[in-house]
Parts: structure tokens; C-alpha cells; sequence
């Protein structure tokens, strides 16, 4: 279990305070303990209308970073000093810009304008621009919903921003690795982790160098098809023999290559989906976009017991 200064006794304390002196209802609350690491404060106040955040000092740029992520009009309610007496007093963050925490305490924090009703798949201009191209938001959706995350869950993701971004939300107390082979990349994704606040991402060049492991081991792998897969299979499987991938390809000749890849790595085709997606111009017509494979894949000795039918016989590869 994860050390922290906030105790069940000292959360109850703040709890009653908050409770006694706020205009806040208990069972609509959101807990976050930003003192310990991979803790997402700006997605948490995007997605609830009330976050009762405990953290430590040290944060000098905290509500200069939410008004910066378009949360000046959110409520801050907050006490002077470490414990849970005294005073309250209530400002907007964009009058705390200049402000930092400068003592272990909580605050609340009332977002009216909340989206409450988060769907994945955000629009492209939410993220930032750059050198990377970003697959258009229904692609996403559905690389996402493949993905399956859970919110403990520790995901390698390489080159895919965007996937990165929308992951790290979701895995709010997992990480997340993000592989960007190129300088203009990695800069770029640094600019969306600063956008998002987010604290679980962590930027990498390559997997070389036993650069994996002083990380958090992955526990599932997206990857865009290139010539470097076979070697970016092997090296994930040496860290985890039980990851699962999932492999965005347009590139017909890495598709093809994929069934002798996997039988040489000891994996097995879970699914095959190919997403193709058009929208209507302002020309009344069908604007097609890159119409990517979906592939998934896990250990073959986990899912042999999947792989057949009622009958008992193995289904055949479809690619």
C-alpha cells in the first residue's frame, strides 16, 4: 500500500470541515491525493464538479497550470495553514494564478462546467500542434475501446500521441509509456502531457538500453506498425511474457508480415478490424480518411483456451 500523509483520520477531519463550512454533497465527492505519483489533477477537475484534493507543498505553479487548462471559472475552497480549523475562504482560480501551496492541506474544488460525461475520442484540435499527424477521432475511439483500459493499468504506447493522451486520463493510476523516436515527436507530446497536466506519462526515445527497466512494467502495448516491430515485440516481451498488443498498421506489407511475427514470438491474433472512416465536406462530399488495421494479440498459451470452437477445433488466421 502506498505511504502517504493523509491517513483515513486525517481525511475524515478535512472531510468534516470541508462539510460543515462548503456547499458540497459528500456523496457526489471526488478524493485525490496529489503527494503521491502518476496523480492526474487537471483531467480529475475536468470530468467531476467536486474534487476535494489533498497535497503537499511544493506545487508553486498549480492554479496558473489549471487556468492555463481553461479552468479559471472553478471555485477554490481553502483554509490557512495544515490542519482542518479555522476560516475558510473561497477564490476563482484565475485570481490564484500567482499563487502556489506552500503547506501540506486540502482544498476543494467546484467545477460547474464539468464533462461530467466524458466519451473517448476527443476532438483533434484539443491537442497540440506539431509534427505529428493525428488519426481522426472515430480511429481513435475504436483504438481505445480496443485498448480496454482500466485505470491501475501501465500501457507502452509508440507513436501514438494521441493514444497516449487519452490512455493517461483513463489510467489515472497506472503510467504510461510514451516512445517517440523523433526529437520534433517527443517535443511535441511534451507539449500535450503540459496541455493535459498530466503526471503518469513518461517520454521516452527508444527501448534501447534497458531503458524499460527502471520503469513500470506494461501490461498491454500499442504500437504503429513500422520496420522496427519485430525488435519492439521481442523487447516488450522480455520485460512482460503475458503483454497483450493491439498494432495500427496502413502499411499493407507490415499486415501481411504480422502472422509468421507472431508465431515467432509465441503470440496469437486475437482480432483483425479494418476501421475505415468518411465525413462530408463543405462540397457536399464523402471525404474519405486512412482507413488502418486494427490487430490484436496476446500469448498464445493464454488464449488457447479462446481460440476454439465448440468443437474443439483451432480457428484458422484470417490474415
Amino acid at each position: 500500500m502506498e505511504q502517504t500523509m493523509f491517513t483515513n483520520e486525517v481525511i475524515l477531519s478535512w472531510l468534516q470541515y470541508f462539510s460543515q463550512n462548503a456547499p458540497i454533497n459528500l456523496a457526489k465527492l471526488k478524493m485525490l491525493d496529489i503527494t503521491g505519483k502518476n496523480k492526474n489533477l487537471i483531467p480529475t477537475v475536468m470530468s467531476n464538479r467536486a474534487v476535494l484534493v489533498f497535497t503537499d507543498a511544493g506545487h508553486p505553479d498549480i492554479f496558473y497550470d489549471m487556468w492555463n487548462a481553461e479552468l479559471g471559472d472553478c471555485d477554490i475552497w481553502y483554509n490557512e495553514g495544515s490542519d482542518p480549523s479555522g476560516g475558510i475562504k473561497h477564490d476563482k482560480v484565475s485570481d490564484m494564478i500567482n499563487r502556489g501551496i506552500n503547506a501540506s492541506a486540502a482544498m476543494l474544488i467546484l467545477n460547474p462546467n464539468a464533462a461530467t460525461n466524458y466519451q473517448i475520442g476527443m476532438e483533434n484540435s484539443r491537442f497540440s500542434c506539431g509534427s505529428v499527424q493525428y488519426v481522426c477521432r472515430e480511429v481513435r475511439a475504436v483504438i481505445m475501446s480496443k485498448l480496454n483500459l482500466g485505470d491501475q493499468d501501465n500501457i507502452c504506447i509508440i507513436s501514438g500521441e494521441s493514444i497516449a493522451v487519452e490512455a493517461a486520463i483513463i489510467a489515472a493510476e497506472g503510467s504510461v509509456i510514451a516512445v517517440e523516436y523523433d526529437r520534433r515527436d517527443r517535443i511535441t507530446m511534451k507539449c500535450n502531457v503540459d496541455k493535459f497536466g498530466l503526471s503518469n506519462v513518461i517520454i521516452v526515445e527508444s527501448l534501447e538500453n534497458g531503458i524499460l527497466d527502471e520503469l513500470p512494467a506494461p501490461d498491454i502495448a500499442f504500437i504503429v506498425g513500422s520496420p522496427r516491430i519485430g525488435s519492439e515485440i521481442k523487447t516488450l516481451l522480455a520485460i512482460n511474457p503475458d503483454m497483450d498488443f493491439v498494432i495500427y498498421t496502413l502499411d499493407f506489407e507490415i499486415l501481411t508480415s504480422l502472422p509468421a511475427l507472431f508465431r515467432e514470438n509465441g503470440l496469437e491474433r486475437t482480432e483483425a478490424i479494418h476501421i475505415e472512416v468518411s465525413r462530408v465536406n463543405s462540397k457536399k462530399m464523402a471525404e474519405p480518411f486512412p482507413a488502418p488495421w486494427l490487430i490484436s494479440a496476446r500469448s498464445a498459451k493464454d488464449s488457447s483456451n479462446r481460440s476454439l470452437n465448440n468443437t474443439g477445433v483451432c480457428k484458422g488466421d484470417l490474415i
